[in-house]
C-alpha cells in the first residue's frame, strides 16, 4: 500500500509539472522569438529612416554610415538599395542566402516590412521612404544564435524547476505514504499475529491519520475483549472438565465395584448403567473437543498429507479390518498444509470414525488429495473422505455441522461439529457431498503452506 500512495502521489505530481512546464515553455519560446523579430524590424527600421534622409532629402549620408557601422559591430549584415535595386551602402560581411533579388524586388512593389528566417539567420526587408513614394530597401540580415542561446536557457531553467518539483513531489509522496501506509501495516500484523494465536498482541494507536488511529484504537479493544473471551472461555472449559470428569469416573469405579457383588437381573442393570456413564463420558469429551476448538486460536505448523493420512489409516486398519471394510488412500504426496499440531490427525479421526460406522460390511472409505486454489483463489488442499454407505439427506447435511445437528446421527452427533471448528478456525473450509452411487463426501479444503512460510508453535489448550 506504501508504494502505491508513493507511486500515485508521484503520477499526479508528474502530470501537474508537465502541464504546467510544457505550456509554459512553449509560451516563453513564442515570446522570446517574438522580441527577437521585433527587436531586428526596430533596426532595420533605423537604418531605413536614415537612408531615407540620403536617398530621398539628398542629406549627408553620415548618419546612415554610422548605423551601418554599429549593425556591424553587432555581428548584424546590412544593406541598402535604392529604388533601382543597386547597393547604395552595406556592412563589410556576406548577405543572407536565398532569393534576395526576390525579396528586394516584392519589397519595392509592396511596400511593407518583412522577415524571413532560412537556417540559422532572420533576414528583414524594410522600405525606405513612404508607401506612395519608396526610394529604397534596407535589408538587415542576424543570426538567430543568440535567440537559440536564450530559449535553451528557457528551457533548462524550466527543467531545472521541474526536476526540484518532482524531486519534492517525490520527497512528500514517500513521507506522506509512510504516514498512512505503515501504520495500517502494523494493524495488518497485529491482525495476523492475532489470528495465530497471539492473544496479547495490540496495535499502535498514536500514528498516522486521525481514521488510523481509530481503527488501531478499534483492533485494540477488539484484541482486548477477545483475549478476555477466550481466556474466561478456557477457564470454564477448565472448571467443567475437573467437576464433569471426576464425578463420572467415581460413579463408573462405584458401578465397576458393585459389578462384582451382584448377578442376575441387577447385572444386567449395572451393565445398562456402565454403558450409559460410558456414553455420558464420551459426550463430555465431545462437548469439551468442540468448545476447545471454538475458544482457542491455532498457530499454524507445517504438516505433511501423505504422512498425517498414512499414519491415521494405519491407526484406524485394524478397526476396518474387523468391520470387512476398506480403507485406502490416494494423492497427496508432496503436498504440506498449514494447520494447528495435531488438528489433522484429529479431523482425520472423526471422518474416519464416522465414515466406519456409517458403512457396512463390505464397503469402502477413501481418502482422496489434491492440490487446490480454495477459497478466494488462495493456496489449499482440498481433502476427501469418501464412503458408499447410506449417505445422508439434504436437510441432515445442511445442519450436520451444528452440535447435535444431525437427527440421523448414531453417536453423539459432535464429531462433525469438531471437524468444522477445526477447519474453519483454521482459515479452511468444510463442506458435505454426496457420492456417486450412494455414500457420502466430506469435503475439506485447507490451507497450503507458503513457500519460505514456517512458523513453530502449538495450539494453547485449556488444562483438564
Amino acid at each position: 500500500m506504501t508504494r502505491r500512495i508513493a507511486l500515485t502521489v508521484l503520477a499526479l505530481v508528474t502530470v501537474l509539472l508537465t502541464l504546467a512546464v510544457v505550456p509554459l515553455g512553449v509560451l516563453l519560446e513564442a515570446r522570446e522569438e517574438t522580441s527577437f523579430r521585433a527587436s531586428a524590424q526596430a533596426d532595420a527600421q533605423q537604418v531605413a529612416a536614415a537612408a531615407e534622409e540620403t536617398l530621398s532629402d539628398h542629406r549627408s549620408d553620415t548618419s546612415m554610415l554610422q548605423l551601418l557601422a554599429a549593425a556591424g559591430a553587432r555581428g548584424d549584415c546590412a544593406v541598402v538599395y535604392d529604388s533601382a535595386a543597386r547597393v547604395v551602402a552595406r556592412t563589410p560581411c556576406r548577405e543572407a542566402t536565398g532569393d534576395v533579388p526576390g525579396l528586394v524586388a516584392a519589397t519595392l512593389a509592396h511596400p511593407r516590412t518583412s522577415s524571413e528566417r532560412t537556417g540559422d539567420r532572420l533576414t528583414v526587408a524594410t522600405p525606405v521612404g513612404d508607401i506612395q513614394d519608396v526610394s529604397g530597401v534596407t535589408l538587415l540580415v542576424r543570426s538567430v544564435d543568440p535567440l537559440n542561446d536564450r530559449i535553451w536557457a528557457v528551457w533548462g531553467w524550466l527543467a531545472l524547476i521541474a526536476v526540484l518539483g518532482l524531486l519534492a513531489g517525490t520527497f512528500v509522496s514517500v513521507r506522506l505514504a509512510r504516514w498512512v501506509g505503515s501504520p495500517l501495516h502494523a494493524v495488518d500484523e497485529a491482525a495476523q499475529r492475532l489470528g495465530e494465536g497471539a492473544l496479547e498482541v495490540r496495535a499502535q494507536a498514536g500514528q498516522g491519520p486521525q481514521e488510523v488511529r481509530r481503527l488501531a484504537a478499534t483492533f485494540n479493544t477488539m484484541a482486548a475483549r477477545t483475549e478476555a473471551l477466550v481466556h474466561g472461555h478456557r477457564t470454564v472449559l477448565a472448571d467443567v472438565s475437573h467437576q464433569l470428569r471426576t464425578p463420572l469416573a467415581a460413579l463408573r469405579l462405584r458401578l465397576d465395584l458393585l459389578a462384582g457383588d451382584v448377578d442376575g437381573d441387577a447385572l444386567q442393570e449395572l451393565a445398562g448403567a456402565q454403558e450409559e456413564i460410558a456414553r455420558l463420558s464420551r459426550l463430555v469429551d465431545g462437548l469439551l473437543a468442540v468448545a476447545r476448538a471454538e475458544s482457542t486460536v491455532p498457530t499454524p505448523v507445517p504438516v505433511p498429507v501423505d504422512a498425517a493420512v498414512a499414519e491415521r489409516l494405519a491407526a484406524w486398519e485394524p478397526v476396518a479390518a474387523e468391520r470387512g471394510v476398506s480403507l485406502s488412500a490416494h494423492g497427496g504426496q508432496g503436498q504440506t498444509v498449514s494447520l494447528g499440531a495435531g488438528d489433522l490427525e484429529q479431523v482425520l479421526d472423526n471422518l474416519v470414525a464416522n465414515a466406519l460406522d456409517a458403512v457396512p460390511e463390505g464397503g469402502a472409505v477413501r481418502i482422496e488429495a489434491a492440490a487446490t486454489s480454495g477459497l478466494a483463489g488462495q493456496a489449499a488442499v482440498e481433502l476427501r473422505v469418501v464412503d458408499n454407505g447410506p449417505g445422508m439427506t439434504s436437510r441432515a447435511q445442511q445442519s450436520a455441522f451444528r452440535r447435535f445437528g444431525n437427527p440421523e446421527a448414531g453417536g453423539t452427533g459432535l464429531g462433525l461439529a469438531i471437524v468444522h471448528r477445526l477447519v474453519t478456525a483454521n482459515g479452511g473450509a468444510a463442506r458435505l457431498e454426496d457420492t456417486p452411487g450412494g455414500g457420502l463426501t466430506v469435503v475439506l479444503d485447507l490451507p497450503r503452506r507458503r513457500p519460505g512460510h514456517s512458523r513453530s508453535g502449538s495450539r494453547q489448550q485449556p488444562p483438564d
